[in-house]
């Protein structure tokens, strides 16, 4: 093998061993997902409120005919929501259905190789944090990676399942 194949072959390898995220703003603090969950990126659009949902959950939208679920994320996490040009709706697969999730900002694609993530801090909370999967290091910042599925509850999940829930189209 010349010099050449071997600096290709050890390229391909390094490449298929680093997996690719999308990082994105919540408030002054910086998040990341799998980018294979990520359907895409919009701009906020029109929202329809849902009554007696949680507070985090805004409503639902039409995406090209889709009915889907919105969620504002810095609410879920206590953050404040401010609106501003940057602020995106990231639309994320959850298997049964897709989420819209608002952010302050979507920032970049990160690569990331297993040695460029942390395992997930030890965390004394009393709210269940097995939604982050691990920490990262970007620049001088950190950046916590997320399971969105597990970070929605079950009662969350029933709700978005019930907002998107297409009514049955009668037999002819």
């Amino acid at each position: 093998m010349s010099d050449h194949q071997e600096k290709f072959a050890g390229k391909e390898k390094n490449r298929s061993q680093s997996q690719r995220y999308l990082n994105f703003g919540l408030g002054p603090e910086e998040y990341a997902i799998s980018l294979q969950a990520v359907k895409e990126v919009i701009a906020v659009p029109e929202i329809t409120p849902v009554p007696y949902t949680p507070s985090h959950f805004l409503g639902i939208m039409n995406l090209r005919g889709q009915v889907i679920s919105v969620i504002d994320l810095r609410l879920k996490f206590a953050i404040k929501a401010d609106s501003t040009p940057e602020t995106a709706v990231i639309i994320v697969d959850l298997k049964d259905h897709s989420l819209g999730m608002i952010v302050s900002s979507v920032n970049s694609v990160l690569a990331l190789d297993e040695a460029d993530v942390s395992p997930k801090p030890e965390i004394h909370s009393s709210k269940n944090t097995d939604y982050i999967t691990g920490v990262a290091k970007k620049d001088k910042k950190l950046v916590l990676l997320l399971d969105i599925a597990k970070a929605l509850s079950a009662e969350e999940h029933a709700a978005i399942n019930r907002a998107t829930a297409q009514p049955a189209k009668k037999a002819a």
